[in-house]
Formats: C-alpha cells, structure tokens, sequence
C-alpha cells in the first residue's frame, strides 16, 4: 500500500483543474467530509459533480490532474468510467491515503486506506488555510497549485520518514477504521461491512473500538452522524427527514430520539438555537 502511494505521489506533476467551494446545498448522495482532501487521478477518467458559483458543475478529471475540496464543502462521483485514484485526506492529528481503482462494469476492484500520524505542523495548516482563501475566492490560481503540490511533497515526506511512534498494528488498523466510518457515514455501514472490507472479523472490530477507543463500534457511528446531523441542521434548510436520511439513519423517529437523548434538544430546537 505505502509503496503504491508513494511511487504513483513521485510520478505525479501534473495541474489543480479545481479548487472547489462549498456554496450549494449538496445534492443527496454526494460526498462531504469535515476535512480538507486533495483528489489525484492517477489513471483513467474520473467524472464528478461539483460546487461552484453558478451552481453545480460536472467536471471530468483525467490521468494526472488533481482538485482540491476545502472541509465540508462537497462532490459527488458519478463512478461510470475506469480510474484510479488517491484521496489524501488532512485531519487535525492524521493524514489518510485513500487508493481506489474502479473498473468499469464491475465496480470497485480495489479500495486500500492507510493513515499515518500528522506532526504539529503550523506551515501544513497555514498551506491548508491559504488554499480555503482560494476557494472562498473562487478561483483556482497558479499560487494554489504550488501550494496544492507542496502538500504532496509533505505527504511523500511522511510516507518516506514516517513519525516514529509507538502505534501497535491494532490501533493504526483503528485509525484506517474510523477514517472509513468518517468518509461512509451516510451508507448502511455495519460491523460485518467494516470487517469485510479490511479483511477481519466482525469481532475483531468491536474488540478495536473498545480497546483502542474506549468506544462501541455503533456508538462511535452513531457520534459521527450526529455530528455531521448538526452541521447539516445548522447550514441547509433540508427538513429532518431529509438529514436522517443523509446521514445514515433509517427511521426519523429513531434519529429524533437519539439526538435528543445525546443533545438535550430535538432537531428543531438545535436548528432554532442556532441560528
């Protein structure tokens, strides 16, 4: 995984096509995550849709081209041509390196996720909020593209020299987990789907949660949702069916109660306290 990453990184000089905003209401079963990512096509076509100051945009990303996607701003892949590609996504104490490689006709062939420890680094956020100035901007500028390839640097970097801490497997297959979790909120994302995708049982995941995050794994789901339930009743008007739905719960009721019972106040009431 590292060694894929990191040659596809080295290989890669190619421009930022976009530094995408956050203006429009997403539209449903799009992806929108509350760290900033840069998208690197490595093969393929990847076609998607976008947010911009005219509203939705569709944009077709080809082999070495790359977009940049500011927090909780969104896109929404429509996952129709062959690509591969790399996600880097930039938490506040990690970096997650998401490699996909979609075929056309048959779906996703592969899908490997590996996070690595993220130093303090004021440079890594001051490059971060320079290129959400651009997006707020609305441009998609020569400086953002310099800015947008020293992070892949600094990412070639860490994958190159990784920090050296004392992560046991366990907690760095955690980590790679709650990334997941964090980037599939809205999908019926279960102990069994979790375990299958990184090849363990459903056991083993609940044991991780527990022991490396003092945590039940549906908790910690159920924490994320919430979460992105509370930006969402804050920034778009959708009504509380809508955002139960996009964000994973099934039946309203049961969101209602689950908010209140973590909140103190119903949907409605957070909505109203907020504004």
């Amino acid at each position: 995984m590292n060694k894929i990453i990191t040659e596809s990184l080295q290989k890669f000089n190619g421009p930022l096509v976009r530094v995408c905003c956050g203006e429009n209401t997403p539209p449903e079963g799009s992806y929108q995550v509350n760290f900033n990512r840069l998208e690197i096509i490595i093969e393929g076509q990847h076609d998607l849709v976008v947010d911009s100051s005219q509203g939705f945009e569709n944009l077709s990303l080809t082999e070495n081209q790359m977009i940049y996607i500011p927090s909780n701003a969104w896109s929404k892949p429509t996952w129709e041509k062959s690509s591969r590609m790399i996600s880097i996504l930039f938490s506040k104490n990690q970096v997650g390196f998401s490699y996909v490689h979609y075929k056309e006709g048959e779906g996703f062939v592969d899908v490997i996720k590996q996070a690595l420890p993220l130093p303090s680094s004021m440079a890594v956020e001051h490059v971060l909020a320079a290129l959400n100035c651009i997006a707020e901007e609305k441009k998609c500028t020569v400086m953002g593209e310099h800015l947008a390839k020293s992070l892949i640097l600094y990412c070639l970097a860490l994958l190159q020299n990784p920090q050296q801490e004392k992560v046991s497997r366990g907690e760095k297959l955690y980590r790679s987990m709650c990334i997941y979790v964090q980037e599939n909120f809205h999908k019926d994302i279960t102990r069994i789907s979790v375990a299958n995708r990184f090849g363990v049982s459903s056991a083993h995941v609940s044991r991780l949660f527990n022991q490396e995050g003092s945590v039940k794994y549906a908790d910690y789901v159920t924490y994320v949702r919430l979460d992105r339930a509370k930006f969402m009743l804050k920034k778009y008007n959708f009504k509380v069916e809508e955002i139960a739905r996009r964000c994973g719960f099934k039946d309203t009721n049961y969101f209602c109660r689950v908010f209140k019972q973590k909140t103190g106040k119903t949907p409605s009431e957070y909505r109203l306290n907020a504004a």
